[in-house]
């Protein structure tokens, strides 16, 4: 099975996706995006099914996936949004861990100013209710948050988690060794899987293989190919050259021995595809 295991839709009317209204240099991508949009890629690479993940902090964006997944068999799984300063939302944890295509959730921490706040006491009813509900939990941040990670993951070992776009190293301003080290010590010292995902993003424009094989690497080396799956991240990978130059750098990259694994065989195992 082959598995895109990062990949978004939405709709601009919706009128949740603040994060395009505030960024000004997204306009490529500042348009509706549908299953249907997506096809030419899916059959291109042969794309069995996909994980779809929320762009948007609010409970209707979730219902919205859902209802796209219903409507389309491909997509295998929806990574949805509660808020987690707010304990009543517990009851849509509930309701949707009951629906064959929810995964889990995913809180959009790259984007909150408090570095400290996955760590904050009133939202840690959140990952108990994740762990009590056996849902998954994607962790999105940057290198900043690296330590409050591994702290996190330490504190809720059997969380099923997953690092999306390799906490987004700054690619761009030559960060390997600010981020690789503490990377290595969560492959180490706990059971998270990692998405190779999103690099292409935080390199400078005009990237090529070389400029992200040894990030790409480093994860697949520390991680081993059992926790790390591929995702496109697309549409937001238009803002750095699109599916095809990202998908064609990930094939360079990965070893005969380690694809059917980091295309298809990890998601499929962490997100309980069948």
């Amino acid at each position: 099975m082959r598995i895109d295991a990062h990949q978004h839709f939405w709709a601009i009317a919706r009128g949740d996706y603040g994060w395009m209204e505030s960024s000004p240099h997204l306009g490529v991508i500042r348009r509706d995006f549908y299953p249907a949009d997506f096809e030419d890629y899916r059959q291109k690479y042969q794309i069995d099914r996909t994980v779809l993940v929320q762009a948007a902090p609010s409970i209707e964006e979730t219902e919205y996936m859902l209802g796209l997944a219903d409507a389309t068999p491909w997509i295998a799984k929806v990574v949805g949004w509660v808020d987690f300063e707010n304990p009543d939302h517990r009851r849509h944890l509930e309701r949707w861990a009951g629906h064959a295509k929810f995964s889990g959730v995913r809180p959009m921490i790259q984007d909150i100013a408090d570095a400290d706040w996955m760590l904050r006491p009133d939202v840690q009813w959140a990952y108990d209710a994740v762990c009590a509900l056996d849902l998954t939990f994607d962790a999105l941040g940057v290198p900043r948050h690296l330590g409050n990670f591994q702290r996190l993951f330490d504190r809720y070992p059997k969380m099923r988690i997953v690092i999306d776009h390799c906490l987004k190293p700054e690619i761009r301003n030559d960060g390997f060794d600010a981020w690789a080290g503490a990377m290595a010590k969560i492959a180490a010292k706990t059971p998270v899987y990692c998405k190779l995902s999103g690099l292409a993003t935080e390199a400078k424009p005009g990237w090529d293989v070389a400029t992200l094989k040894p990030y790409a690497d480093h994860v697949i080396n520390s991680f081993g190919a059992t926790r790390v799956m591929w995702g496109s991240d697309w549409p937001v990978v238009n803002l750095a050259g699109g599916y095809d130059l990202w998908r064609s750098a990930a094939d360079a990259i990965v070893g005969a021995a380690d694809r059917d694994r980091i295309f298809g065989g990890t998601a499929q195992e962490f997100y309980r595809i069948t």
